[in-house]
């Protein structure tokens, strides 16, 4: 049951919802990568055909979709950034023990060492402990509101200019691909021409 577990099975239970949590965003960028393919494809179909108003319907798709995956990279990186804080803040707490310890130890030695300042070291340890916890719970707390915001920033939106070149780009791969297909079919057909030719 939950309420027997040790303070180590919690933490490994939360880090484990931690890492399940960047796997899903993970996931979710590679999904919008996807679509951004299948949205260029369709795109230059459009423009193929001379159907503008299909291909404004779809660039503005393919806007939305770098716009989503590109707030997705910005949650990635506040995750990894957060698990990094975690880590220092699990880091200072160990050390706080340790000096817990090592306090306790000193004191039991030398009966007469000036408790007073053991115990300003004491305080100074666990406020700067705190203050470090305090600050997590901050970036934690920015990083929910920047990601639920309903506006979208201008570091978020894609202009219509980028998305014209993610298209016009890879249209120009694809015929530089089909010119590369048509140079080794013209040359297969005059090495045939070449061999028919020897042996008339």
């Amino acid at each position: 049951m939950g309420l027997f577990k040790s303070k180590e099975e919690r933490r490994i239970e939360r880090e484990m919802k931690l890492r399940a949590g960047l796997k899903s965003i993970e996931r979710s960028i590679r999904q919008q990568e996807k679509f951004a393919e299948d949205f260029i494809r369709n795109a230059q179909q459009a423009k193929r055909i001379g159907d503008q108003q299909q291909y404004l319907f779809i660039r503005n798709a393919l806007k939305k979709t770098a716009t989503i995956k590109r707030m997705l990279e910005r949650q990635l990186l506040a995750m990894k950034n957060a698990m990094l804080i975690s880590q220092q803040a699990q880091a200072s707490k160990q050390f706080a023990e340790s000096m817990s310890i090592m306090s306790r130890q000193i004191a039991e030695v030398f009966a007469d060492l000036d408790l007073t300042k053991t115990q300003a070291d004491w305080e100074r340890a666990m406020t700067r402990a705190n203050t470090l916890e305090e600050r997590m719970e901050l970036f934690l707390d920015s990083m929910e509101s920047a990601s639920t915001g309903p506006g979208e920033t201008s570091s978020q939106m894609i202009s219509d200019e980028e998305l014209d070149r993610m298209i016009a780009t890879d249209v120009l791969a694809q015929e530089k691909a089909e010119l590369s297909k048509l140079d080794e079919l013209e040359s297969e057909i005059a090495r045939e021409l070449g061999t028919a030719r020897q042996k008339d």
